[in-house]
């Protein structure tokens, strides 16, 4: 039997990389064999290095490279690490992944609108589940974030290995961020994923702690069915 593929998914600065570990860790101490993927992967491949030239601005502004051509970079860094995603559903109970597909949909299809957004997805899911043959997840969560505190949170980042900016050229556009949540809201509706709130209702953010009992909450029902 292998194991469970679970995809954190958020807007730049939702907290999906603490999540991921907060839950990595949880399943852990529930006695679990977890292991955890973060994409882009940044481990020097041709496709993430790529990656990391596009949102430093080597290959012009956000709008000056096609959603498709961009959109490929992030699915060949995927496809790059297919291999070693298997092997780590053959051998563990759950895999976590920070980002995932869905990435790609909403940080892409949010540079487009109406149909040809959905063109863009039906053809990016065909290429990453279809062609790639990447193994789909049996949950996805959403952290959602208004822009304007991920934006804020965007901001206390710390040095990152790809980028010497502040803000690569997604983060640092604020409509982008806007139109990524959108799309993230509306795949979510129609995919059933659980989406968890990471502001209260005034906009502040919630307690770390409160977000991460939340996705335990959705996850480990899963896991104990699934042994």
């Amino acid at each position: 039997m292998t194991g469970l593929l679970l995809a954190i998914e958020g807007i730049d600065g939702s907290g999906k990389g603490t999540q991921a570990a907060r839950l990595a860790d949880a399943a852990r101490a529930a006695g679990h064999r977890v292991a955890s993927f973060s994409f882009p992967r940044y481990d020097d491949n041709p496709f993430s290095r790529a990656i990391g030239d596009y949102l430093n601005g080597e290959f012009g502004g956000l709008d000056d490279v096609h959603p498709e051509l961009s959109a490929l970079l992030y699915a060949c860094d995927r496809l790059h690490a297919r291999p070693e995603l298997v092997a780590a559903l053959d051998e563990n109970d759950l895999v976590v992944c920070d980002r995932y597909v869905a990435s790609n949909l909403a940080h892409q299809g949010a540079k487009l609108d109406g149909e040809a957004r959905e063109r863009l997805i039906r053809w990016l899911v065909d290429v990453e589940y279809g062609e790639f043959a990447l193994p789909r997840p049996d949950l996805v969560v959403l952290l959602d974030a208004p822009a304007s505190l991920a934006r804020e949170l965007v901001g206390r980042k710390g040095a990152r290995a790809y980028t010497t900016l502040e803000a690569d050229i997604h983060e640092s556009d604020t409509a982008h961020g806007d139109a990524s949540r959108e799309v993230y809201l509306d795949l979510a509706a129609r995919e059933g994923w659980r989406i968890v709130a990471t502001a209260d209702e005034d906009g502040a953010a919630r307690d770390v702690d409160a977000i991460a009992a939340e996705v335990w909450a959705a996850v480990g029902p899963l896991l104990a069915e699934h042994a």
